[in-house]
């Protein structure tokens, strides 16, 4: 039946769903953010710690080191994003710690030496504390004094910088050891202060398309009430509200995480996977969705034939599994010496690929629906032009990100174009789908209880589930009581094709009445409507055999159906 079919396909999305999130969730690291503590130990000489987007004005570091007096002298390196300082230096593992040093401008201070020599590091030797420093060996090699430093570095620019945090120590024996704390700041204000300069922007734009989404999500709770009376509350809607759903759940994830943010520069970065992994659901199901009401899916037809529904399962299989490769990749592979967006790697590019893949499908699928069903191009053409700039408009605006976008604003701006791009392809969706006689765009014209008795006497499957009849819309069954007219209830009665052994036989009819209503007769097999059976059987005056005999029929016909 189709309408377990469709009942099947969102009980697996359910499963998906969890299992995609329960999975990345145990299995990758939270992270800290912009408050950085640590120790760092390693043998190399120069070695990035961390990075922050500064304002041209306002930006600063505050910082608190330690380190055993045998490791002197340790600097903290201040790079900037401009070609000649960061990206010719990092990562390039065959350049020496003197060259790295050597792009540096000393009218710039962006040094800072680490020793009691330089008195805007704020340092001072300390005595060693027992056991102090003992995974280090401080005491072979013979330290009983360490250095302990605090100060700050403000930043002034021409516009907002990534800059980015090294140490090291050109002439070291022992490689690098340090115990830090260092907090990065952009001003004062909840706003502003622990955020980077490119997440400006950010935490309001979530909180104003969180509001549009509630606002979204009760309009198509009004809508699928009345498509519920209607019996027009197909699978395919029922995916679009679950979209809509997680969309939800996915901006409250993002703003808990970057509430929790602002408040002290640290968050748990799983609160911000989890919302990634809901968007990206989301916008699975939404995919989804457009493939099989392009294929005809509660449209044209109530079931998706085995071939196309194994080719659907594995072009969805790819896709979550790119996605999943995505996230892995994010959080494993990426090197946070380099801003880069979350599609600038080989599963995001592959996500593209799929998208492509899936935009000449949804194409294809539209040119073979509308060559069996030219009557349905009212809603497809501005179903297939709205949907196609939405196929396009994600890839184009990733690779634009990528290659073009400078780098100190682009989170912020992918961030709002992303939220912008999906809420209005859901808006189209509500539009295109209201269930209004003004709307000849509306797609529904079998009611779920009708596909639900499509079927043939013996129990097969009928035709008419893979072939919906012909109806340019669904305007007529969303008549109401305007315009003079009464709501067609008799409609709800009336099941077409259900006996094959007289579907093409013609009714016979039995008399007519005054207003010239013709009344089929009841042993003939044809169809029978509950206002036949008023018009012929209480306004003719029939005598009580013949009424008698019309209500066993109507009895036998409904329980055959």
């Amino acid at each position: 039946m189709a309408t377990l079919y469709g009942r099947d396909v969102l009980k697996k999305i359910y499963w998906v769903i969890w299992v995609y999130v329960l999975i990345l969730m145990v299995l990758l690291p939270c992270r800290k953010a912009l408050y950085l503590e640590g120790e760092l130990q390693t043998t190399e000489k120069w070695i990035f710690v961390g990075r922050f987007c500064f304002l041209s004005d306002v930006g600063r570091l505050e910082f608190e080191v330690e380190y055993p007096k045998s490791f002197e002298v340790q600097n903290l390196i201040l790079y900037y994003d401009t070609q000649e300082q960061w990206p010719s230096v990092y990562p390039h593992k065959d350049k020496t710690c003197l060259q790295k040093e050597s792009v540096l401008k000393k009218e710039n201070h962006q040094v800072v030496n680490l020793t009691t020599d330089y008195i805007w590091a704020g340092c001072r030797l300390l005595k060693l504390g027992q056991n102090e420093f003992d995974s280090v060996g401080a005491v072979i090699y013979g330290d009983t004094e360490k250095y302990v430093c605090e100060a700050g570095r403000s930043f002034r620019s021409a516009r907002e910088r990534w800059w980015y945090i090294v140490l090291d120590n050109c002439n070291a024996e022992y490689g690098l050891y340090m115990k830090y704390k260092m907090t990065f700041t952009n001003g004062d204000g909840f706003w502003r202060k622990h955020f980077s300069a490119d997440q400006f922007g950010i935490l309001e734009t979530d909180i104003v398309f969180v509001c549009c989404y509630f606002l979204l999500f009760l309009l198509t709770l009004y809508t699928s009430y009345i498509l519920k009376e209607r019996q027009l509350f197909h699978t395919t809607y029922k995916m679009y509200m679950w979209v809509i759903v997680l969309y939800m759940l996915a901006l409250l994830l993002y703003i808990v995480h970057y509430v929790d943010y602002g408040r002290n520069g640290t968050a748990n970065m799983n609160t911000k996977l989890a919302a990634q992994i809901f968007q990206a659901l989301a916008d699975g199901v939404f995919l989804l969705m457009l493939i099989l009401m392009a294929k005809g899916y509660t449209i044209t037809r109530g079931r998706i034939s085995h071939s196309g529904s194994v080719k659907i399962a594995v072009l969805m299989c790819l896709y979550t599994m790119l996605n999943v490769a995505l996230f892995v990749y994010q959080q494993i592979v990426f090197d946070e010496g380099e801003v880069l967006y979350l599609f600038e790697s080989p599963a995001g590019f592959g996500l593209i690929a799929v998208r492509g893949l899936c935009w000449l499908w949804f194409i294809y699928a539209i040119f073979f629906t509308l060559k069996h069903y030219p009557e349905k191009g009212l809603f497809y053409y501005p179903f297939f032009f709205f949907y196609t700039i939405w196929f396009l408009a994600t890839p184009v605006m990733i690779l634009i990100a990528t290659f073009v976008m400078p780098k100190w604003w682009r989170e912020k701006i992918m961030n709002f174009i992303e939220l912008l791009i999906a809420f209005t392809a859901q808006v189209v969706f509500l539009v295109l789908t209201r269930p209004s006689r003004a709307n000849t765009n509306f797609p529904y014209h079998v009611r779920t209880s009708q596909i639900g008795v499509m079927n043939e006497p013996n129990g097969n499957i009928s035709h008419q589930v893979d072939n919906f009849s012909h109806h340019a819309y669904g305007a007529h069954i969303l008549e109401g009581g305007s315009l003079g007219h009464s709501p067609n209830f008799t409609e709800l009665f009336t099941v077409s094709g259900s006996n094959a052994n007289s579907s093409n036989a013609k009714p016979q009819y039995l008399a007519s009445n005054s207003d010239g209503d013709r009344r089929p007769s009841a042993l003939n097999g044809g169809m029978f409507t509950a206002s036949s059976f008023i018009r012929g059987g209480v306004q003719n005056g029939s005598n009580a055999s013949s009424s008698n005999s019309l209500i066993r029929h109507e009895t036998t016909a409904e329980t055959t159906t």
